[in-house]
């Protein structure tokens, strides 16, 4: 059975890459386009790993984190930080919201394919 990831995604262009590089890789995935979806649907979807972005409508990306982490049903889902967002300290930020890795846009395919295996154990 395919693991499921939830991406928490706005810009429709960085969605359908993401989308086309994941089923690549081997994932089923779930788009959330604002952290308020992403924070609901990571509640009833109960994904293996959420790919957030930082920059979302709604709800930004680390507050939708910190709503996770705070659900005892969705605490433990690894969340990989995916963000333009490169400055320093933005990593820092990123990880004290309750995310577990982060990347930096753009990455490539292998440096995505890394960070998801590190954080499903595979």
């Amino acid at each position: 059975m395919k693991k499921k990831i939830l991406l928490a995604e706005d810009n429709v262009a960085t969605v359908d890459v993401m989308q086309k590089e994941l089923e690549f890789l081997g994932y089923e995935s779930i788009i959330a386009k604002d952290g308020k979806e992403a924070v609901e649907m990571a509640a009833s979807c109960l994904p293996d790993l959420i790919i957030m972005d930082i920059s979302l409508p709604k709800m930004d990306g680390i507050e939708a984190t910190s709503l996770i982490r705070k659900n005892p049903k969705t605490q433990s889902i690894p969340i990989l930080a995916a963000t333009a967002k490169a400055l320093p300290g933005d990593k820092a930020k990123c990880l004290q919201a309750g995310c577990n890795d982060y990347i930096a846009k753009p990455f490539t395919h292998h440096e995505l394919g890394a960070a998801i295996k590190k954080l499903l154990n595979e």
